[in-house]
């Protein structure tokens, strides 16, 4: 996770001269979510929000589905402050992320009067709508106003019978918005708008072009409704935590090694509590405790023998997980106890081991899984790749080859290109076989010059996709 900008403390709160819309009755600050599949629009709709006179001072969280970061070139400059998050999908991997920078914005001494979080194509919202139920501080000072979903019109029946992620986005979502509607006929808009009220009977649903729609339809309009949400989807209360797992273990004094191999995620996250208590009382409060945690900065480990050893004590640590050596983590325990370790995900998932310093091999005493976990569709992945300068008919001559010939299974295309002879960046964007592009920013005088693009779908081929884009450099 970057951020654009630096992070201050001191107080949180609207600002009643510059908000029209501000509530004395409810001096919370609105939270739209932005979802929607990969190339419904959502970006298209967020440079509108940021472009229009509309008086608020907005703050931006985006994350992104991909190898490279890409997003932040897609948003329009603007005086608004843009936090990325880019290591992962914001439901899972990633939302620990999420819940700190919002404990950091309720600190800002600048003030902002609303705030959009733009999800991943691939996010399940519901456990993103969550956050804003978990912790105290976070409903005294937050207020979810909506859950606003784009689908797009001409490609989502290719989705919906196949992706969990995409049938979850509309039925978390407020309101619906069926973008590109102009690409498909009237019949075929009528038929998907039946469907996807099928779907949701709860959500507000609109036809856009070009995510073109009045601000006030989908910014501080009230639209989440807990008590309905609830009673129409139960499974929406059970709470997700940042953690996944919890084991107890009876550990003597010395130093211990956790081990773990290559996982679904570069990264773990993980804490070491205790000694004390029971397993009952330790895994109630441990549950309170760890979301608060990630309201703080994690320690960041290497995962490799030179780490220092990690303490009992109210610490998060971000361990590394190399894709070939995986990850070595030493525990120092100070006394003979019980202690807990909580990892944000599942032991299995990277083949946890826990060894002492004569090899043996303790087991927990007792373990708790704190929610199922989020899993995303196997088979969608995402590949990068790079290259300098290219020649722009070669690059039009195979991606259009490409796109015609795979764009089934090329869900989403975007990238940032340096074509020879042009002083500005080329912004190119995707959805299966349409594509389109326009000139961005310029490049600086000092700046090197290269191309970058991001391709998320099924069956990716990296090599060929590599070699593809290096037969266009210039």
């Amino acid at each position: 996770m970057t951020a654009s900008c630096a992070l201050e403390s001191e107080g949180f709160a609207p600002r009643p001269d510059l908000d029209p819309s501000f509530d004395p009755a409810d001096p919370r600050v609105p939270v739209t979510v932005l979802t929607g599949f990969l190339g419904a629009g959502k970006t298209t709709l967020l440079n509108r929000i940021l472009t229009e006179q509309h008086g608020h001072r907005i703050a931006v969280i985006e994350n992104e589905y991909g190898e490279i970061g890409i997003d932040h070139e897609l948003v329009v400059q603007t005086d608004e402050e843009i936090f990325e998050m880019n290591n992962g999908c914001i439901c899972c991997t990633v939302r620990g992320d999420l819940i700190r920078i919002l404990a950091r914005l309720m600190r800002r001494k600048h003030k902002f009067e609303r705030i959009i979080i733009e999800t991943t194509g691939m996010a399940d919202p519901g456990p993103v709508a969550q956050t804003f139920f978990m912790d105290e501080e976070m409903k005294a000072k937050l207020r979810l106003d909506a859950i606003v979903t784009l689908v797009d019109a001409k490609h989502i029946t290719e989705h919906l019978d196949d992706s969990d992620e995409c049938r979850a986005q509309i039925a978390s979502a407020d309101i619906l918005l069926l973008n590109k509607s102009d690409l498909v006929s009237a019949d075929e808009l009528a038929a998907l708008e039946q469907r996807v009220r099928g779907m949701n009977r709860l959500a507000r649903v609109q036809a856009t072009e070009h995510g073109g729609i009045d601000l006030d339809q989908v910014l501080d309009v009230r639209a989440f409704d807990l008590e309905a949400r609830a009673a129409e989807t139960p499974e929406f209360l059970q709470e997700e935590l940042p953690f996944e797992w919890a084991g107890l273990y009876d550990l003597t004094p010395g130093t211990y090694e956790l081990a773990l191999a290559a996982g679904p995620d570069p990264t773990i996250d993980l804490v070491l509590g205790g000694p004390g208590l029971e397993h009952e009382a330790i895994f109630a409060d441990w549950k309170r405790r760890s979301i608060l945690l990630y309201s703080g900065d994690a320690e960041t480990r290497s995962g490799s023998a030179d780490d220092a050893p990690a303490e009992p004590g109210e610490t998060l640590y971000r361990l590394t997980v190399d894709a070939t050596d995986g990850a070595r983590l030493r525990l120092r325990i100070p006394a003979a106890g019980r202690y807990v370790l909580l990892t944000q995900h599942l032991p299995e998932e990277f083949d946890m081991q826990l060894t002492d310093a004569a090899g043996g091999a303790p087991a927990p005493v007792a373990e708790h899984r704190y929610a199922s976990p989020h899993e995303h569709d196997d088979s969608v992945g995402s590949v990068g790749v790079t290259a300098g300068e290219l020649d722009p008919s070669r690059f039009e001559q195979w991606i259009t080859n490409l796109l015609r010939t795979k764009g089934p299974d090329i869900f989403r295309t975007k990238g940032v290109l340096a074509f020879r002879g042009r002083p500005n960046r080329f912004v190119f964007q995707g959805v299966h076989m349409l594509f389109d592009g326009d000139d961005g920013k310029p490049w600086r005088d000092a700046e090197p010059r290269g191309s970058e693009l991001v391709f998320i779908g099924r069956n990716l081929d990296r090599a060929e996709l590599t070699a593809g884009l290096s037969w266009c450099s210039a």
